[in-house]
């Protein structure tokens, strides 16, 4: 005969489960925000950890004495300007394009700032979240001059170095089958693999996001004699990301971003960044600055923290030039990349 528990048995068996599960979910919900309070393990630490590429000059590259420059290089920096108060205080971690995520959601890094383009499958499957776009680019292609070649269009039967795990090698799979050219594609770990195999003669067409194209070719022994055609097959919105949990960090990265595309709009840089401060009557001026205290307590930030950036790393354009543009020795046209008032996609929205 099966005896089933009285009523007061199962309140009994009830009280003695429940602190429990009491426990079990608040040490879930410790650890959930732990792991989620970026912020704070910066603060404590001192440092801000940013996953870079390394190897691309214009936007990560590290140089033989050990210094830092790039368009995500100066991005790093302004965040540690903002959170730290000095733009120095960052540790740069060289990632490759398969582990670069996996050094995201493992900690070992607060932000991602490695050319990573923007796309639906990445937000939504590697549990992080992208930030905003810091640079617009597209997928082109290199030849040698020599080859006579002036149009992808004539690129049928080409041998074609790529970047393995990265949007390149489906876009180039998907132009081809379109227009109905067959070739190859050879994938290397990386741009320096993929540039030496192009160099060497392995392939006779390097493909990359044309930012990269252009920085590469700039370390050639001949640079001019490779042709970067003038097509671009794909949209690659270059974002920084952060793990999806910490939605403050989050706030707080976007924010930093947004500053430093609203500081060009304003007309406030690094030569006049000091006396924009001294002189700010509007509120909107003010925010950007960082002296709103309600956002600086919601963001979990210093007063200042904006005029911290720009004094840092100056506005949008000014990184730009001095990383991509003619000062730069790469002379990329801002194109896309121009505030949206000057016919480019940017733009950011005001502080107020």
């Amino acid at each position: 005969m099966t005896v089933f528990p009285t009523h007061e048995a199962r309140c009994m068996k009830i009280r003695d489960t429940w602190p429990r599960w009491l426990l079990a979910v608040a040490l879930l919900a410790t650890a959930s925000l732990a792991s989620a309070d970026t912020l704070g393990k910066i603060k404590s630490r001192g440092t801000v950890k940013c996953a870079v590429n390394g190897e691309v000059p214009g936007l990560s590259m590290k140089a033989a004495d050990d210094s830092w420059s790039g368009m995500d290089v100066d991005f790093c920096r302004a965040l540690a300007a903002a959170v730290l108060g000095d733009a120095d205080k960052v540790e740069f971690i060289s990632t490759t394009a398969a582990k670069r995520f996996e050094a995201l959601s493992a900690g070992r890094a607060d932000v991602l700032a490695r050319n990573t383009s923007w796309t639906q499958a990445r937000e939504l499957t590697e549990d992080i979240r992208f930030v905003g776009v810091l640079y617009y680019d597209g997928q082109g292609f290199m030849v040698p001059r020599a080859s006579g070649k002036r149009s992808t269009l004539e690129l049928a039967d080409a041998k074609i170095c790529a970047i393995a795990d990265t949007t390149n090698i489906d876009n180039a799979k998907r132009y081809f089958t379109r227009n109905r050219m067959p070739m190859e594609i050879i994938p290397f770990d990386d741009l320096p693999a993929a540039t030496n195999a192009y160099l060497e003669g392995r392939c006779n067409t390097l493909s990359a996001d044309q930012s990269q194209l252009y920085a590469a070719r700039t370390i050639f022994p001949q640079p001019n004699e490779h042709r970067i055609l003038p097509e671009i097959i794909s949209r690659e919105p270059l974002s920084p990301a952060v793990r999806e949990a910490d939605a403050k960090w989050f706030e707080l990265v976007r924010w930093t971003l947004f500053t430093l595309i609203n500081a060009e709009v304003f007309g406030i840089d690094a030569s006049n960044v000091a006396g924009a401060r001294e002189r700010a009557s509007s509120d909107e001026v003010r925010t950007l600055l960082g002296y709103d205290s309600a956002i600086n307590a919601r963001l979990g930030l210093k007063e200042g923290w904006g005029a911290r950036i720009i004094a840092a790393v100056g506005n949008y354009g000014e990184m730009f030039e001095r990383n991509l543009g003619a000062a730069s020795g790469l002379d990329i046209n801002r194109g896309l990349n121009s505030l949206w008032d000057h016919g480019g996609l940017l733009y950011a929205p005001p502080p107020r």
